[in-house]
């Protein structure tokens, strides 16, 4: 008798049963789908929101498959992309604009399936279809930020220390510091080496200059990069887009992934945009109106517009606090009002402390801009455009003195929300082009899926044939166990939500070809040990045991490979890093403790054995 022990038995029987309850889902396949979430922020909290929609439908004649509340966003799944499409311009039509609209694919799994939680394994853009844009970061324009940033910080710190200058210009590259008559250079220097202890200052005569170093060139083009993968992952989440990603690419580009989106349209508006703030005290002694007429605002002062009355407003230029010193931003109520709850770094809150602490009694306006860069045609050719959109969103009367946490007020609800969304995903660090777009329609994506599970059939049907030809009935257990490997595998990839790629299947093939060669390693240790004589029971024990080192030492190599491919693999070659990674540790419990068991299960018992079927 070679009976394997019963617990670890048990433990393969329990594992494959959970296996095959979560690679359920992906059986059912999947659907041309809507996902519908609210632009004011709010959540969708119950069934009755999604049969709302069910019913503008109904009104258009087109009846959806199914409806229903995930995660706070209504799902609306169709027969086809023809009735998707009609779907979604009629809820367009409904209320426009109320709504983000996602073309995209849901499960066709029943929904006691979707209510235990359970989730088909997520496609990536060559599988399902979507949007892949990449776009190129103005690392330049990052520098130019910063020092922008350095000569508002500069004139504040001359001002605080009372070091008279005639000017500070940032627009050469650098930094130039004129200093007026009887300024000593030193205590200048020394106010300016406060502000920023790293860059580098030069003093000539009445003049210091300020120059960033190659070393703080590249650590500023490199944040601004992670800043603006940070500030797109947000607005891609804000969209409802799932599955999405985004990574850096190269130097100074960053590329953006959405698989199941088919209109590129909303989604590159939204991306590309850059949304600050900025606080300025507003200029009383002006005239708005008469500046209106004349296209003229008074030396020192901005001309804006109020966003909801469209009077004209005179500023100070003098910029108070902007959107770089802002930290954190969330929707709120004060008094029953709807606002934005502000919070800024240490240096903003200084600011704030200091302008609201000498201004008690006077307006300060809250001025939203807005940045994007545009196609517009001149001359017969297509040009790139920056456009600006500059509004003031709020005037109110300083009434107490506040440092780095207040409210702004005045907004309605819907816009409150919208405008701390914005602000909390971050601004933009630096200004992005799209330099490449495609859109990969869902036929084409539904055809390398077609083409790649039709690979792994024939590839699997072959290698199925070849172990039963081979190994006998030995062979069959194999076979059993690739398959228990591949639902194994596959429930993995469901519940770690790792997206399954073109090259994710060529790592699912590489996963059973390496499941293959420890059951070979395996049987043909079994064929030595009865060669020299064992018997079978010794040899089933000793094939297992002495084949464990060579299957595992073999297994880790290859997974060190894996690791290796994912750190520093991007796009497709992660997705088969991934794959290969999980793949490893489920051919070791299966070709280990799965092949032992079936094979423990079907000889272990027997008393007597002749001969081996290997």
């Amino acid at each position: 008798m070679n009976r394997y022990p019963l617990w670890k038995s048990l433990l393969f029987a329990g594992v494959m049963l959970l296996a095959l309850v979560l690679a359920l889902p992906n059986v059912f396949g999947e659907a041309p789908a809507l996902q519908l979430s609210r632009k004011d922020g709010e959540l969708f909290k119950d069934s009755a929101a999604a049969q709302r929609f069910v019913d503008v439908l109904a009104a258009g004649n087109v009846k959806p498959d199914t409806a229903y509340v995930q995660d706070g966003r209504v799902i609306l799944r169709f027969g086809d992309v023809p009735e998707q499409l009609k779907a979604r311009d009629l809820i367009e039509a409904s209320q426009p604009g109320a709504f983000a609209i996602a073309t995209t694919f849901a499960s066709r799994a029943p929904s006691w399936v979707r209510a235990v939680g359970l989730k088909p394994m997520s496609l990536g853009l060559d599988l399902r279809g979507g949007i892949y844009l990449v776009y190129q970061v103005d690392v330049d324009g990052a520098v130019k930020q910063t020092l922008q940033r350095l000569e508002r910080d500069y004139r504040l710190a001359l001002r605080e220390k009372r070091i008279p200058y005639e000017s500070v210009d940032g627009s050469a590259g650098a930094i130039v510091v004129t200093l007026k008559d009887g300024s000593n250079p030193e205590d200048a220097r020394a106010a300016l080496a406060a502000v920023d202890p790293n860059v580098t200052l030069a003093v000539t005569g009445a003049s210091i200059r300020a120059t960033l170093s190659d070393v703080q060139v590249k650590q500023r083009q490199d944040f601004a990069i992670q800043q603006n993968i940070t500030a797109l992952g947000n607005r891609v989440n804000a969209l409802g887009v799932s599955e999405a990603s985004v990574q850096r690419q190269g130097a100074d580009r960053i590329a953006v992934q959405l698989p199941g989106v088919q209109d590129a349209s909303e989604v590159i508006r939204l991306l590309g945009k850059t949304a600050t703030l900025e606080f300025r005290m507003v200029d009383q002694t002006g005239n708005p109106i008469e500046a209106q007429q004349t296209g003229r605002a008074p030396l020192g002062t901005k001309l804006y517009k109020e966003r909801r009355t469209n009077r004209p407003v005179l500023l100070k230029r003098e910029v108070i606090v902007s959107g770089e010193q802002l930290t954190d931003a969330t929707s709120t109520f004060q008094q029953g009002e709807p606002a934005v709850s502000i919070r800024l770094d240490a240096r903003g809150g200084e600011e704030m402390l200091r302008t609201t602490r000498e201004n008690l009694g006077k307006p300060m306006a809250v001025v939203f801009i807005e940045r994007e860069r545009q196609l517009r045609e001149q001359n017969g050719e297509k040009v790139a455009v920056d456009v600006t959109r500059e509004e003031v969103i709020n005037v109110a009367t300083i009434r107490g003195v506040f440092s780095n946490q207040f409210q702004i007020t005045g907004l309605t609800s819907r816009e409150g929300q919208e405008l701390a969304k914005l602000l909390r995903a971050g601004a933009l660090a630096a200004p992005v082009y799209i330099v490449e777009q495609r859109l990969i329609g869902p036929s084409l994506g539904q055809e390398n899926i077609d083409r790649g599970v039709r690979a792994l059939l024939i590839g699997s049907g072959l290698l199925f044939l070849f172990m039963i030809v081979y190994y006998s009935a030995f062979g069959l257990v194999a076979d059993i166990v690739l398959i228990c490997n591949v639902v194994l595998l596959t429930a993995c990839l469901s519940l770690f939500g790792a997206a399954l790629t073109l090259p994710g299947i060529a790592g699912i093939m590489l996963t059973v070809g390496m499941a293959v060669d420890a059951n070979i390693l395996i049987y043909e240790r079994i064929r030595e040990e009865l060669r020299n004589g064992n018997s079978p029971h010794a040899a089933i024990k000793a094939g297992f045991e002495k084949a464990f080192s060579a299957i595992f030492d073999a297994n880790v190599t290859t997974a060190i490979a894996g690791v290796v491919l994912f750190l520093f693999g991007t796009g497709p070659i992660k997705g088969f890093a991934v794959v290969l990674t999980i793949g490893i540790a489920t051919t070791l419990f299966t070709a280990v403790v799965g092949s032992r068991t079936i094979v423990g299960l079907i000889w272990g018992r027997r008393s007597q054995i002749r001969r081996l079927p290997v």
